[in-house]
């Protein structure tokens, strides 16, 4: 049943992009009248809440075309996609402008389906932290903290173990075996979220200057310049080949800024920070862990539950995002945001 749902989204798809502007009777003929016409209505309205699909006109007068968002949100088969070598793969090399300022810009992200379980979990989340006092909420806000510097840390590179983490943020216990720089990493993450929550609305309303702040307190000590970069910058595993000029990376980010503050959905603000500052890479390195930052600190100013992403493989989490790199799709990460966003409201708080 599911896989007949799928082909008929995908001939419904096809013969749009095929016969943009059709009506939905006219679609129902295209096909050849293979299924009912309710049938073919229902799949339009999916379509439609996955944007997919979007419509001009009302009543009769309907028509639909491919929305921009297809190319973005169309799900990916993740292990066909890599399958392919990284130069046999077809991939948008360049940094896309016209991404941020207009197909995000006309977009939803998430689907009806997607809201109602986030919102659900946001009003358990709420629940649950009503009754805590406040010691307790710091108590278990250390507790993720510990959590994301870890799991941060280790998607690039660092080898702390979580409980080596945990000695070295709460009696600063450095792990023998390790680098100087793997424990500052570390330090620097617990001091970026301590400063957070010292300060929850510090990134309300987003701006390129409080960007470069939490990425200054990301990597003080680690020997990374602090600016913008403006030189050219290569991302292991992919072609894809960021901006190499300061004027366009900032200008990129301001864009970003203004997507990010026009959006009323809090999800989708968080969402768009931890894709799109990665997707810049508007300094030398930290670009990943300062995006991680960023979109906690959204989450945390509007009340909504932070994120660990302690359970997500790092490999995955990589491949997620070279997706976005080389397609501009973000519908794998997406699936790790709302899996994180549930792991942290069902263990934390």
């Amino acid at each position: 049943m599911a896989k007949l749902k799928l082909d008929l989204e995908n001939g419904l798809l096809d013969y749009i992009k095929k016969h943009p502007n059709s009506s939905s009777r006219e679609i129902y003929e295209g096909l050849g009248n293979l299924v009912a016409f309710a049938t073919v209505k229902r799949t339009i309205a999916v379509l439609i809440d996955k944007n997919f699909v979007a419509t001009t006109g009302r009543g009769k007068s309907t028509k639909y075309f491919i929305s921009k968002g297809l190319d973005v949100l169309f799900p990916i088969d993740i292990e066909a996609y890599f399958e392919k070598e990284i130069d046999d793969r077809e991939v948008k090399e360049g940094f896309s402008f016209e991404l941020i300022k207009e197909v995000l810009n006309e977009i939803s992200i998430f689907t009806n389906d997607e809201m109602e379980k986030l919102s659900h979990l946001q009003d358990n989340f709420t629940e649950n932290i009503s009754k805590l006092t406040k010691v307790e909420y710091n108590k278990e806000f250390e507790r993720l903290a510990i959590d994301l510097s870890w799991k941060s840390s280790q998607i690039e590179g660092n080898t702390y173990s979580l409980l080596e983490t945990e000695k070295l943020l709460k009696e600063k216990e450095t792990a023998s075996g390790k680098t100087k720089d793997e424990a500052v990493m570390l330090l620097n993450h617990k001091a970026a979220l301590d400063f957070i929550l010292e300060n929850p609305d510090y990134v309300n309303p987003l701006s390129v200057a409080r960007i470069e702040d939490i990425h200054s307190l990301l990597v003080e000590g680690l020997g990374i310049d602090r600016n913008i970069r403006n030189r050219r910058v290569g991302i292991s595993g992919t072609n894809y080949k960021p901006l190499d000029n300061a004027f366009q990376i900032k200008e990129a980010l301001e864009d970003m800024c203004i997507l990010i503050n026009s959006r009323d959905n809090i999800f989708e603000k968080g969402l768009l920070a931890l894709v799109l500052l990665s997707y810049i890479q508007a300094f030398s390195d930290g670009n990943k862990r300062t995006a991680r930052i960023i979109s906690n600190a959204i989450l945390i100013n509007y009340k909504y539950c932070p994120i660990s992403f302690r359970t997500v493989d790092s490999i995955d989490y990589k491949k997620a995002m070279l997706v976005f790199y080389e397609q501009n799709n973000i519908s794998v990460f997406k699936n790790i945001f709302i899996e994180q966003f549930e792991f942290a409201v069902k263990t934390y708080f």
